[in-house]
């Protein structure tokens, strides 16, 4: 698997590829996401590539205190490969490189699958209780002119 940054034309692949691996939901409109990462940190939003076709995906930031990865996704045909692993490993690679400190993460409850994935990579859960807060709805209606 080749590993490089996201290109615009890269975007109805990896919707497709995230969609394959149930990681949209209504309320996270996926382009408007894309968008938004291209607009930060762009350079640590990463493809994986088999023989020219994207099998995998994740978007990464750090902020000064914490990395995060969000939308880690591989292909359901080509997942037990260590591809999420090699991912993984880049996606740290490059925020040690940025002197990031510590990896933070977020998992549905119900993924567990992600949970034994995470754990065996080194990462561990944290005594923390996630909250968050929508400031755009992407579901919600227009406003009428």
């Amino acid at each position: 698997m080749e590993i490089r940054p996201f290109r615009d034309e890269d975007e109805p692949e990896v919707i497709r590829l995230w969609e394959a691996c149930g990681l949209t939901r209504p309320w996270n409109d996926p382009s408007k996401d894309i968008a938004r990462k291209k607009r930060v940190q762009r350079d640590l939003f990463l493809v994986g590539t088999v023989d020219g076709a994207i099998v995998a995906a994740a978007m990464a930031g750090y902020d000064g205190h914490r990395g995060w990865v969000n939308y880690v996704a591989v292909d359901p045909r080509h997942r037990q490969q260590g591809l999420a692993a090699r991912l993984m490993g880049e996606i740290e690679r490059r925020l040690r490189q940025l002197g990031c400190p510590k990896i933070s993460l977020q998992i549905r409850r119900d993924n567990l699958a992600a949970v034994g994935f995470y754990e065996r990579i080194g990462y561990a859960q944290d005594d923390v209780v996630s909250f968050g807060k929508r400031l755009e709805r992407d579901d919600a209606p227009k406003a009428k002119e």
